[in-house]
């Protein structure tokens, strides 16, 4: 079984913000179908491939995002080589994509969580770049809503996201990370 994890924060007020492009690319994915609640997350579960996929978006609010992560690890018996995070990252430029396996957070807060409650930094992640504004605070710059323009672009790219998610289900990291951290 694989596991998809798209992060963000609950609530109307965070839709369309930059930390939580998780959420979108789950919710674009998944072709915005009713989610239902479990392990304090909404989720879907699909066959694709004959692979049994997990897909969770945690509602606990992101800095606390590894406590849903680790309910539905634990109640499904997922190996962490079989987990997928997908979130935005400050330190990529906006436009950018990168496939990491096996690293620090980054100082992303939902990371940290996640690699705190599982105990092990061994698993993948697919991080969206939203670059830094330096002249705002970081926390109202990731809460902060996207422009219409970069909105569009990030929907414009939506199938390359939901391509290395299928990547990543069909193939496992190496050859998702190979195919796709050039185009990056």
């Amino acid at each position: 079984m694989k596991l998809i994890v798209g992060l963000g924060n609950p609530g109307k007020e965070y839709e369309f913000t930059r930390h939580n492009v998780g959420f979108m690319i789950l919710d674009s994915y998944l072709n915005n179908e009713t989610w239902k609640k479990k392990f304090e997350a909404l989720y879907q579960i699909k066959m694709i491939e004959e692979e049994k996929v997990l897909f969770l978006k945690p509602q606990t609010f992101m800095n606390l995002s590894g406590k849903a992560v680790l309910q539905a690890v634990k109640f499904y018996d997922i190996k962490s080589q079989n987990i997928l995070i997908v979130h935005d990252d400050l330190d990529l430029p906006f436009e950018t994509f990168k496939l990491k396996f096996n690293s620090s957070s980054g100082g992303h807060n939902g990371i940290k969580s996640i690699i705190n409650s599982l105990g092990t930094e061994s698993f993948a992640r697919l991080k969206i770049g939203i670059a830094n504004n330096q002249e705002k605070d970081t926390i109202d710059f990731v809460l902060g809503k996207f422009s219409k323009k970069e909105l569009n672009y990030l929907k414009d790219n939506f199938n390359i996201y939901e391509d290395i998610i299928e990547s990543f289900i069909t193939n496992g990291i190496d050859k998702t990370m190979n195919d796709y951290n050039k185009r990056g």
